[in-house]
């Protein structure tokens, strides 16, 4: 059978109402994603906001409050703590053979996972805007369009971080040891960036540290957000998040294989 755009086409929609009907049976998922960085956004910054002011720096125009400065980051947390969750699921259908039957299709591997990755992306961009919508209500105002503007940023970071956590996924042989190795990488790559801190405090705090996050591919996310929220264009920011994207997109790719985790487990592949 000659597979045409349409066949293409219609595995893209049967992989994201998937995904989306698994979001909307998992209420306690949407709500447990808004609830970690609303808590940031209104208890820490309430107390770091009288010791943390923040001088006037790119993208922003004038002083603003820590509240301001640390809502891109939290999206982008949101899109993390989704892309890292994400991976584990595809940790479980490997293991229960759901991911298995998806392989056997006639279409190409590589745009099977490129389906679940940009489909995992499409799905959390939806928590992200109610993020941006709730933290109008502590002053957290950008600019009108740039609720636009911010659009394929997120998009490239979230399929960015889920391709990492596919990374990952893909050499984990049991699921009982992915909630371990996450706990490696989410905390790190959140704390150690800059969603939290401008990059300067960083550096009058500690040297080294400031050189961790400045090799830290979260930061560069973090900052590309940052400045399309504001309508402005991070192109150093830009170069490396899409750099990063396709790296790890085509090792999770190749590094993908039901058969290690069959192995990994003592089942024999299908």
């Amino acid at each position: 059978m000659k597979i045409s755009p349409t066949h293409y086409w219609y595995c893209f929609q049967g992989i994201l109402t998937r995904e989306y009907l698994r979001f909307i049976q998992q209420r306690t998922r949407f709500f447990s994603a808004l609830v970690r960085p609303l808590l940031w956004l209104v208890v820490f910054a309430a107390g770091f906001r009288a010791a943390l002011g923040i001088a006037i720096i790119e993208p922003y125009e004038t002083y603003i409050t820590y509240e301001v400065y640390i809502a891109p980051g939290l999206c982008c947390m949101i899109l993390l703590f989704n892309g890292m969750q994400s991976s584990l699921s595809m940790v479980y259908d490997r293991e229960m053979g759901s991911m298995r039957v998806l392989l056997m299709s006639p279409l190409p591997r590589w745009f099977l996972l490129v389906c679940k990755l940009i489909s995992i992306a499409l799905v959390s961009l939806l928590q992200v805007y109610a993020f941006l919508i709730i933290a109008l209500l502590v002053a957290v105002e950008p600019p009108l369009w740039g609720y636009l503007s911010v659009l394929p940023a997120l998009l490239l970071v979230a399929v960015m971080l889920g391709a990492i956590g596919l990374f990952i996924s893909s050499w984990i042989k049991q699921l009982e040891n992915f909630a371990g190795v996450m706990n490696f990488v989410i905390f790190p790559m959140f704390f150690l960036s800059s969603a939290l801190y401008p990059l300067w405090k960083m550096q009058e705090a500690s040297e080294w540290i400031y050189w961790i996050c400045i090799a830290n591919p979260f930061t560069y996310a973090v900052e590309l957000v940052r400045h399309a929220l504001y309508l402005k264009f991070d192109s150093v920011a830009f170069s490396v998040t899409l750099a990063i994207t396709l790296i790890f997109s085509v090792l999770a790719i190749t590094g993908f294989n039901p058969q290690r985790a069959a192995a990994g487990t003592g089942k024999k592949p299908n």
